[in-house]
């Protein structure tokens, strides 16, 4: 082809035949014209026989041109609308199989066909390169950096300048001393250890938190290597100032700042705010409000749109919604170092529990469906039980001390509902290594799946609670029926949980121990890495459930739910039917636990 193209350039023997007046030869001119047709039949043939594609085979076709051309085309590659075409991700390791544009349309015609395209490379996304330093074995914070908002101290530093009015009910002020510990706890009754004890508040997880991030190994400056991206908001301190006597404007104007300066960080943009999250110290319905009327209760943060995007960890979590997350109420022991754990441990382990099981609490004579009488009445029958009643007034409930020498003198503590589904005595009591006994998956099963193991009978006893409401179970019979070796292995299993349900002390760092708060840290990096790799690989779970999230926190790397046997706990019937688990009926729980806040233990 190339010589035929060079002939149509240059002087031929023809051009010397005319300019003389000779005729060329005959067979060399026909020999010529059969070589050209030839050459344009087979042009032809290639076009509409090999490249052009079948309607039944579209796929291929279109592949095989992109095999062709593949060293031929630019490096962009554009859509029909002319505009630059996004290219496939990558699956894991391995190049994602050939996507090929449609050719650039102008117009409605089409260009022309013999424009072959490449093969589209994998796409890019920010984030890989944080994924990518879990690779580099020489660094120990490969793949666990976190990234920290300067937040304006609007969002949380000024609020510990106004503790005392955080929370109507108890001056917090106190309890921010100590980077949130609160007081240290004296032990003239030989309760506690000597030193790493403190009257710590219940809600106190917000600043906890926050200050303990600040010790954390891995803080990067560089936004693109971070794993995770931390938001020090105050969430549950600024809900709490204004839930009494404001409007909803006011409950929910921090929450919409903070969104606000969210949304215009660079940070927020890479996966749109997937990789951020915040602690409220509270419980979810406190920022669950479901309506606009002046009358509901608590903030819409949880129901934000962008703030949807985020995870946030609070005491208690929504068992039908997926951006927050459980953590454990702070419990009073705070070690600073591996050794205060150790030896706290063993002493448990080696304690006389003379009592089979125990109950500190408050009745709820207003809640038809509580079961707090029925054990209180249970409890004061019983030769084998240790009761600790609790009122509004001044009780032993109100103190530390009494509370921890009767969870450490019982084998089993009896863990209700409280006016939601959560007790920080619930920490309390394991903290003493007795087991609990609870009567609702709420109250632990579906919340504290990061910290608590999913075979629940390793470490506790689950009595439906409807039993007891009906007066059908004796909770004496059930304990006094489990064989005492099988008691000393719970036990045990409990004792082994207490360094991950507790908060170190934020001033320090456990060397080998890996607390509350890396456990913590640790989900919310795998969470986003699991992400982050699901987004590259295309494999997002797109028949997500989101009412359904409690079933697959259960799951073990599954991503199918069925029935379970746990439904008629978490069903959720119409708002206005009594006791039901609506987000009515929670929000109206949290309203009343704030009436009794003083009461921990309540």
């Amino acid at each position: 082809a190339a010589a035929m193209r060079r002939r149509s350039v240059l002087p031929s023997h023809h051009d010397d035949a005319e300019k003389g007046g000779g005729k060329p030869p005959q067979s060399r001119l026909c020999f010529l014209a059969t070589l050209c047709v030839m050459f344009w039949v087979l042009i032809f043939y290639f076009h509409f026989s090999v490249l052009a594609p079948d309607p039944d085979a579209r796929p291929v076709a279109v592949a095989t041109q992109a095999r062709i051309a593949h060293d031929h085309l630019p490096d962009r590659v554009f859509n029909h609308d002319g505009l630059l075409r996004t290219p496939p991700a990558a699956v894991g390791k391995e190049e994602a199989p050939a996507a090929v544009a449609p050719v650039a349309v102008v117009g409605k015609e089409e260009a022309p066909a013999a424009v072959a395209e490449e093969e589209v490379p994998p796409k890019e996304y920010p984030f890989q390169r944080a994924l990518k330093t879990a690779e580099n074995a020489s660094d120990p914070c490969g793949g666990r950096y976190i990234y920290v908002h300067e937040l304006p101290p609007r969002f949380n530093e000024d609020m510990l300048r106004e503790c005392h009015s955080i929370s109507v009910w108890t001056n917090m002020c106190k309890f921010m001393s100590n980077d949130g510990l609160g007081p240290p706890l004296s032990n003239e009754d030989g309760v506690f250890s000597n030193t790493g004890w403190y009257a710590t508040n219940q809600f106190a997880v917000d600043v906890i938190f926050g200050n303990r991030m600040k010790q954390y190994e891995c803080l990067t400056k560089d936004s693109s290597i971070a794993a995770a991206v931390f938001v020090p908001f105050y969430a549950g301190f600024d809900v709490s100032r204004y839930l009494w006597g404001y409007n909803i404007s006011m409950r929910d104007a921090a929450p919409h700042d903070l969104v606000d300066w969210l949304r215009k960080r660079p940070e927020w943009n890479v996966m749109g705010g997937r990789d951020h999250f915040l602690v409220g110290g509270r419980i979810a319905w406190d920022f669950r409000r479901l309506t606009d009327e002046e009358s509901d209760w608590g903030n819409k943060l949880l129901f934000m749109p962008a703030a949807k995007n985020m995870s946030m960890l609070v005491v208690e979590s929504s068992p039908w919604n997926a951006n927050d997350f459980a953590v454990p109420y702070p419990t009073y022991f705070h070690p600073a170092k591996d050794e205060d754990v150790f030896l706290w441990q063993d002493r448990m382990r080696s304690l006389d529990r003379p009592w089979l099981f125990s109950f500190a609490g408050a009745p709820r004579p207003g809640d038809p469906m509580s079961i707090r009488g029925q054990l209180i009445d249970q409890c004061r029958t019983s030769s084998f039980c240790k009761l600790l009643e609790c009122d509004l007034g001044e009780s032993k409930c109100h103190s530390p001390s009494a509370i921890m020498k009767m969870f450490q003198s019982s084998l089993f503590c009896l863990q209700p509902q409280g006016d939601s589904y959560t007790r920080r005595s619930a920490f309390d009591s394991m903290l003493a290594g007795c087991i609990p006994v609870f009567f609702h998956p709420g109250s632990a099963y579906v919340q504290y799946t990061w910290h608590l193991p999913k075979n629940y009978t390793s470490y506790s006893v689950f009595i439906p609670e409807g039993g007891v409401r009906d007066g059908n179970v004796s909770v004496e019979e059930i304990l006094r029926g489990i064989h005492p070796d099988i008691v000393k292995q719970m036990r045990e299993e409990v004792i082994n949980l207490i360094p991950k349900v507790i908060y170190a002390d934020p001033r320090s760092k456990l060397e080998t121990l890996k607390d509350a708060f890396d456990v913590s840290v640790s989900a919310i990096i795998n969470k986003v890495t699991q992400l982050r790799r699901d987004i590259i690989s295309d494999s997002e779970d797109k028949d997500f459930i989101e009412e359904n999230s409690w079933k697959y926190e259960l799951l073990e790397g599954q991503r199918t739910i069925g029935p379970h046997e746990w439904d008629p706990f978490f069903s959720k019937p119409k708002p206005k039917d009594k006791g039901a688990d609506s987000g009515n009926s929670s929000a109206e729980a949290a309203k009343n636990s704030w009436k009794i806040e003083r009461g921990d233990q309540n």
